[in-house]
């Protein structure tokens, strides 16, 4: 296959690369050169399928629809990676939880709104990142007064809520400590909560954010664009593996520098 053969030329490209800067290395260190080894890119091109973990509850990267099928933002990025490769991408559901262990025993690449931290930089290499963003309330609209600083959200009073398992769940432990939190199972449903009375507040990615206060008339983003922290979303992607890492890389730089990835973003944000 082209596709394939084309894929393969890339690989060789980088593995020279590789082998350059290693020789480079070893000369000036007077360490000997590491022996190469295989990259997940020679078994995802010789399998033909990039499997994908994804949690299919975080519009608009990753929505698990009714028919079984998903869609979002990081799908049709997953869809335009695989085709890179020649491959068809076969997708893994997974929750926030339990992330970081399906994605070391099942996948390739794990997509779907994943922030960068510095606890899940331990286990796995991140791609450089393709959108800033950051934790900023949704609330009702006439709560928006209520809820503007940290101080005034954690409150005995205040009742926040939260999913489990991901960066709003440890965002929450470290600064709400004082206000009312639940935990609550369902990322696609839990914003309904606060529209019903149920709850006040929830302290998310504010790209969520401005997506679910148009999906819910009624809630209002507080402040999204100067969010509490700094984040960053990028693809997680297995240890020690440059080259397959240096592949996404290109790839999604490629994506942004075209317009793809804008085009992309666009059709699910606008």
């Amino acid at each position: 296959m082209k596709k394939n053969r084309l894929a393969r030329k890339a690989i060789g490209a980088i593995a020279l690369t590789a082998s350059c800067l290693g020789t480079a290395f070893g000369q000036t260190s007077g360490a000997a050169p590491a022996a190469a080894s295989s990259s997940r890119l020679d078994a995802v091109i010789a399998r033909g399928t990039l499997r994908v973990c994804t949690t299919g509850d975080y519009k608009p990267y990753s929505f698990l629809k009714s028919d079984g099928t998903f869609e979002g933002i990081d799908i049709d990025m997953a869809e335009s990676l695989a085709k890179s490769l020649g491959v068809k991408a076969e997708y893994v559901k997974t929750t926030w939880s339990h992330l970081m262990d399906d994605f070391l025993a099942k996948c390739d690449i794990a997509v779907g709104g994943v922030s960068t931290s510095l606890e899940r930089q331990k286990h796995v290499y991140f791609t450089q990142p393709y959108m800033i963003d950051g934790k900023t309330p949704i609330t009702r609209c006439a709560d928006v007064g209520k809820y503007q600083t940290l101080a005034q959200i954690d409150q005995p009073s205040t009742r926040v809520i939260v999913n489990p398992g991901g960066t709003n769940d440890r965002f929450a432990k470290q600064y709400l400590t004082h206000a009312k939190v639940t935990v609550y199972p369902d990322n696609v449903t839990i914003f309904k909560q606060i529209l019903d009375g149920k709850a006040d507040v929830m302290v998310t990615d504010a790209s969520e954010t401005l997506l679910q206060q148009k999906l819910n008339p009624g809630l209002c983003s507080v402040h999204p664009d100067k969010p509490f922290q700094y984040g960053e979303k990028a693809y997680m992607l297995p240890p020690g593996d440059v080259t397959f890492q240096q592949y996404v890389d290109q790839w999604l730089h490629l994506a942004r520098a075209t317009g793809e990835f804008q085009s992309i973003s666009d059709k699910w944000l606008k």
